[in-house]
């Protein structure tokens, strides 16, 4: 399977054709790192961590969970919220491929063939383009490849179990992540407006309690009792919103660049390297002008790119890792 979805990826996609995810490793462990996020308590900001290279990132990786959680504690110690969680893949950036290039992992070969599919297509995307120090952009364009390829291989070459699999899953994720996304939105304009500390401290807890109500609600109807996620919304806070935030924000973004460029991989992987080229003012300025580009589809023949994010991986750096939870 995986290296008909490695295949598929370079004579479909237009991803990298060399020799990451070729060969196998077992890292013994259950998650290829423990990432950590810290944000203020009145703020959706993520806390930065800068390293060689790929620049400044919202995040914090670890081999060993105790090293995770030790960190964890010392950045509730500032008054930060934080959040801990396992992430299953990492991306070098292509930087490895001359001795062997990012191996596949035990921590990710059990997904199902959709999720499989979405991750591979993700970390691949990760080679294309990459602008240091801009994780929002970096996610959102791989993350952005992962959905219009993962749709492409389920509807072209997977079976109708996996894509009625898929097609559960993806359906609660994207519940799931429409609910943190209006969440983010109310906290946003909560910490940006004038209240004074005590007030916006009852709204962020009021729109914390109606976050878990309407969790809650989906679990026992809809849902069917599932409880996927209920670890995440227990715990949800600033951090934890945020990482999604970074992940997710700018997808509708690359969806209309990706229509505007007729659905055409190699050019929307050239126009999103001119991107990643300019300085960062420039770079959010052109972004931001996709929000009012008149790009509704794509000819003919070409899969529609989504109108709402579909929920997908978070990523995560460290020191040159590119790290992906699902």
């Amino acid at each position: 399977m995986t290296q008909r979805l490695r295949e598929y990826a370079i004579a479909e996609l237009h991803l990298p054709d060399n020799n990451s995810y070729r060969r196998y490793a077992d890292l013994k462990r259950p998650a290829a790192v423990w990432n950590v996020v810290a944000a203020p308590p009145l703020s959706l900001k993520l806390e930065n961590h800068c390293f060689p290279v790929v620049g400044c990132v919202g995040y914090r990786g670890y081999y060993a969970l105790a090293d995770a959680q030790a960190e964890a504690e010392r950045l509730r110690a500032k008054g930060l919220e934080v959040a801990v969680y396992p992430v299953p893949a990492y991306s070098t950036l292509g930087w490895t491929n001359w001795f062997g290039g990012d191996p596949l992992l035990n921590t990710f070969l059990g997904l199902p063939e959709g999720e499989l599919a979405r991750l591979l297509f993700h970390e691949l995307a990760h080679q294309v383009v990459y602008a240091a120090g801009d994780t929002p952009f970096n996610e959102s364009f791989a993350t952005t490849v992962e959905r219009l390829g993962g749709e492409r291989w389920l509807r072209s070459r997977a079976g109708e179990p996996a894509r009625e699999d898929y097609a559960r899953y993806d359906g609660r994720r994207r519940q799931f992540r429409a609910l943190a996304r209006e969440a983010r939105e109310a906290l946003q304009a909560v910490y940006d407006s004038d209240r004074p500390e005590a007030d916006k401290l009852a709204a962020k807890a009021a729109v914390f309690a109606r976050l878990r109500a309407q969790h809650q609600a989906l679990k026992a109807g809809e849902w069917r009792g599932f409880a996927g996620y209920d670890a995440w919304f227990e715990r949800a806070n600033n951090a934890s919103l945020a990482v999604l935030g970074a992940y997710d924000d700018q997808v509708p973004r690359f969806e209309r660049l990706f229509a505007r460029e007729g659905g055409d991989f190699r050019r929307f992987y050239a126009e999103v390297k001119r991107l990643a080229d300019l300085p960062r003012p420039a770079r959010d300025k052109a972004m931001q002008a996709l929000d009012e580009a008149n790009v509704t589809s794509v000819p003919p023949g070409r899969p529609k790119a989504l109108s709402a994010p579909a929920g997908g991986s978070e990523q995560r750096e460290r020191g040159g890792l590119i790290s992906t939870i699902r």
